[in-house]
């Protein structure tokens, strides 16, 4: 059964209003402020382009939220309030109202529509919060205005909306800044990625991921514009293919890693699969200038140099989260593993080791600094080859753990035959053991026990048991 929702006498007034163009644009010199976000709402929708115009030249804030409202780009619309900007930028003061500094085209501004507007029904559905300016950034020429955009570069060619956007900016250099919080490069060649980056004003990007499989000699093209990225605190990139021309990776290599050197506000790396760092994983480690809060380097091989390095950073020591899965450590020394959780015992949130080859000699070796990560909220182990007693140990060492909350542990050895196969009947008989000695300790607790992925091959299985959950009656 619907609802009618009745439009408020608010909206019924904007829209006769809005049947009369210019009736709008005489009066937005007396308008009252809290009535501009819902006549621009009603505008926006309605494709009133004049009405548009004139009210961004008397926008009284200084954000304009306009992707908000932008459940699918539409050129008009935009063309519209653009062309109010440049009246703005041809003036030589600016209207006794008008505050507008930001023209924001990302997905954000739900909060503003809704407040202002004293309901949310046009106003599209988003969950990215706002993003606090910078006061970090580079000093810039005086620009009129920011436009702040998102920049997902996922085709060869760009959209409509954005190939009109980067001309209208490039064609009022000096007035206008384009700015980009957030870059993810989903599929796009390189030349096209330098074009339009060229256009951004590049130290605005706090966020960057590279979604796609490049070749380690791409990174290297792309690393000294990552580089001028100097606000970066996220980066992100997927695996990185490398050629059997060992000497010419080694020059791609030290051009990647050099430009961290230049990442001031860098806080969480995450690298998948990145083949290059082995051997030389204390080249990037070197270049970190700032500590880090997450850190993810996952399915690759390290040397043993590599962990030591690795142990011994001093960036590391305030670490959040530490993901290592997929990176064995089966044949490397355990009080190396040990070195390293050490050092983050009291940041320590987030631990994933899954599929690191982890035996009962590394795990038992680890166990007495795993017992003081006081902060810890999370710790996954799925697809090691850890034995019965083993695991008894690990659960008797982190019950004092009061912050831990979410546990993800292998099924025990026994539960497989000597051949590497997983006997479901088995594990439901270990489980009992398990129960018994979460009811020992004595603090209710849920642990998730999985044969996913197997710590033989690393493959998924399809079986999927019950947490073993002990909790006080």
């Amino acid at each position: 059964m619907s609802v009618w929702n009745p439009l408020r006498l608010l909206d019924l007034a904007a829209i006769d209003l809005l049947r009369d163009e210019t009736s709008v644009i005489s009066i937005l010199e007396y308008l009252p402020t809290e009535l501009f976000p819902p006549l621009f709402i009603l505008a926006f929708y309605g494709r009133h382009s004049e009405a548009l115009k004139a009210m961004v030249q008397a926008w009284p804030f200084v954000r304009l939220p306009l992707g908000g409202l932008m459940q699918t780009p539409h050129q008009g619309t935009l063309r519209a309030v653009l062309d109010g900007v440049d009246v703005l930028i041809a003036q030589q003061g600016r209207p006794r109202r008008c505050k507008l500094q930001v023209l924001d085209l990302r997905n954000t501004g739900r909060y503003f529509w809704r407040m202002w507007s004293g309901s949310n029904y046009h106003v599209h559905s988003l969950n990215m919060a706002p993003v606090a300016e910078d006061s970090s950034r580079t000093k810039q020429p005086l620009a009129l205005l920011e436009v702040f955009v998102e920049l997902h570069l996922k085709e060869s060619n760009l959209d409509e909306f954005l190939i009109y956007l980067i001309r209208w900016v490039e064609q009022r250099k000096g007035s206008i800044h384009l700015c980009c919080k957030k870059l993810r490069i989903i599929t796009m060649p390189t030349e096209n990625i330098k074009e339009v980056l060229s256009r951004v004003q590049l130290d605005c990007i706090q966020e960057v991921q590279v979604n796609c499989t490049w070749h380690l000699s791409t990174l290297a093209v792309f690393a000294p514009l990552l580089g001028q990225m100097s606000n970066v605190q996220r980066l992100l990139l997927s695996p990185i293919l490398v050629s059997a021309f060992e000497e010419l990776e080694q020059q791609h290599v030290v051009q990647i890693t050099s430009q961290f050197l230049r990442l001031h506000h860098l806080r969480d790396l995450h690298m998948e699969s990145p083949s290059f760092l082995e051997g030389c994983l204390d080249q990037m480690l070197s270049c970190l200038k700032t500590p880090l809060d997450n850190l993810s380097i996952t399915n690759c091989l390290f040397t043993e140099s590599d962990v030591t390095h690795l142990s011994q950073c001093p960036n590391i020591s305030q670490l959040k989260g530490l993901d290592l899965s997929g990176v064995t450590l089966t044949y490397f020394s355990p009080e190396l593993l040990q070195v390293l959780l050490e050092k983050v015992t009291a940041t320590l949130q987030e631990l994933d080791l899954d599929l690191c080859g982890i035996m009962d000699p590394q795990l038992e070796a680890i166990l007495p600094a795993l017992s003081h990560c006081s902060q810890l909220r999370t710790f996954s182990m799925c697809g090691n080859l850890l034995s019965m007693a083993i695991m008894e140990k690990l659960l008797r060492h982190t019950s004092g753990l009061l912050s831990l909350s979410q546990e993800l542990y292998p099924a025990p050895r026994e539960s497989y035959s000597p051949q590497g196969d997983f006997h479901p009947e088995r594990l439901l008989q270990l489980q009992a053991g398990l129960l018994k000695i979460l009811r020992d300790l004595g603090r209710p607790r849920t642990i998730w026990i999985s044969s996913s992925p197997c710590p033989y091959c690393g493959e998924n299985t399809f079986y999927h048991p019950e947490p073993v959950v002990y909790s006080y009656n």
